[in-house]
């Protein structure tokens, strides 16, 4: 039987993680304030690209936290943080497209994307 510490390697290499090790990583503004976590990544079935991480913002021990769909491309890792670093004001990131924890009924809307790309003013993930 592997050790855990062998099955973590597996999951990551210098340059690949695995997606359930990305979810749960805290994001941090530039001046290394965590500001949230990443919830899920949100992966195009058709093109493999990954579009967006749903990062959880607000709330109090896991209550009413709102999620948050950052376009992938404003995210940059950091080793020394061991975590993302977004570029996001307290005033962007609030005005921000999102849902409330319980309800998420709009991620299937067609154009949901096109917002959270419009807003970003990011290009769309697929080209």
């Amino acid at each position: 039987m592997q050790t855990t510490q062998q099955n973590v390697d597996a999951r990551e290499t210098r340059t690949l993680i695995g997606s359930d090790k990305v979810e749960g990583t805290a994001v941090y503004r530039p001046n290394g304030e965590r500001i949230g976590g990443i919830e899920r990544v949100m992966i195009d079935k058709l093109t493999g690209q990954t579009a967006y991480a749903v990062m959880s913002f607000g709330g109090f021990l896991g209550f009413g936290e709102d999620y948050y769909p950052l376009p992938w491309s404003l995210l940059k890792y950091d080793e020394t943080l061991d975590g993302y670093v977004v570029d996001l004001t307290e005033e962007q990131l609030t005005g921000a497209p999102h849902h409330a924890s319980s309800d998420d009924r709009s991620w299937s809307e067609r154009d949901w994307g096109r917002k959270v790309d419009d807003y970003y003013n990011v290009p769309p993930y697929v080209i």
